[in-house]
């Protein structure tokens, strides 16, 4: 693979509210330092709402030689208000591209599942329960779906290029249909579930056999005993709050296992390299609000469904990184090795 990179989230927003309440630029910048120079990463996706923190991580990691994959993710948002975000961060990218580094911007990820005006449902649960549950329905309203979302990124594409002058991706799900043409890349969140993995393989080559270089925007899994047989769909193991959707627990009778994740993490690594996959990266670096409460139920251990490499404390620093407040899991391994060999 040509980047071999790893998602770097500065927050999702969420009707004004940032998931990560605090930024904290120092900690931003020995991230970024460690994921260039210890898990050898020559990539990094920069996501999130706030395009000020975009901007701020963004740069830094050009300024390590990072190649950045400047994207903001909209949640919840409508096509208006996605408009004015890519607008807005596109003028930002074009800043630090203007100053010699390699930025590609992404116009977005699984829109007709993370946004309205695509899908019914007023909320993402709804939509994606609609995705899960509906199958009849979902058969009847595809074509719409897919013609939407096209006619939406036409649109954002052409905005975005009147402001940036680099490489344009978009990083979809497979039911999105998604017209390449005008596209830099083939961008596709693409997780191995039980049911297709006999297939996973195949399907990468053939995406790769269309000729436009692909990249793996989205791929990883959890830390829990039997998390990589349901590809996307691990986030269902988490509880969360009715009122403010913060995670609040992990459901059912789960067991911790940092190794099915590296093990995971590899296996789908292994696929795209020997696939011909230009660019992947890894979902994702950290999830703060998933933390490690390694004392106490299991059920309260949030970071066992989190799909970060790393997993982060509440109320301590870790051991490999005395000045971090989280510790490499298994899947940092895995991934440093893999990158660096």
């Amino acid at each position: 693979m040509r980047a071999k990179g790893i998602t770097y989230s500065t927050g999702f927003v969420v009707h004004g509210k940032n998931s990560l309440p605090e930024f904290d630029p120092d900690r931003v910048r020995r991230e970024l330092e460690i994921i260039r120079d210890d898990l050898h990463c020559n990539a990094v996706r920069v996501i999130g709402g706030d395009p000020e923190r975009l901007e701020f991580a963004a740069a830094h990691a050009a300024g390590l030689g990072l190649e950045v994959w400047f994207s903001p993710y909209p949640l919840e948002s409508t096509t208006d208000e996605m408009l004015a975000l890519f607008a807005d961060c596109a003028d930002r990218a074009e800043r630090i591209r203007a100053r010699g580094a390699e930025v590609v911007f992404v116009t977005g990820a699984e829109l007709c599942l993370m946004d309205r005006g695509f899908l019914p449902g007023d909320t993402q649960e709804e939509r994606i329960g609609l995705l899960l549950n509906r199958r009849d329905r979902l058969a009847e309203l595809l074509p719409g779906v897919v013609a939407g979302v096209n006619d939406f990124l036409g649109e954002a594409v052409a905005l975005v290029r009147d402001r940036f002058g680099g490489k344009v991706a978009y990083a979809a799900v497979p039911l999105e249909n998604v017209d390449w043409e005008p596209f830099d890349f083939v961008g596709l969140d693409l997780y191995r579930s039980a049911e297709i993995a006999d297939q996973y393989a195949d399907g990468i080559r053939r995406l790769v056999s269309q000729g436009k270089p692909v990249a793996i925007t989205e791929f990883g899994t959890s830390a829990f005993r039997g998390a990589g047989d349901l590809g996307g769909r691990i986030l269902e193991a988490v509880d969360y709050d009715k009122e403010t959707g913060a995670p609040i627990g992990v459901n059912g009778d789960r067991d911790r296992d940092e190794e099915g994740q590296a093990t995971y993490l590899l296996e789908l690594l292994e696929t795209f390299d020997t696939g011909g996959v230009d660019s992947a990266f890894v979902f994702l670096f950290a999830l703060d609000d998933f933390p490690h409460r390694p004392d106490g139920d299991p059920r309260d251990d949030i970071d066992m469904a989190s799909p970060g490499v790393v997993k982060v404390y509440e109320d301590r620093l870790g051991e490999a990184y005395p000045d971090m407040p989280w510790e490499p899991k298994a899947a940092f391994g895995a991934v440093a090795g893999f990158y660096g060999g």
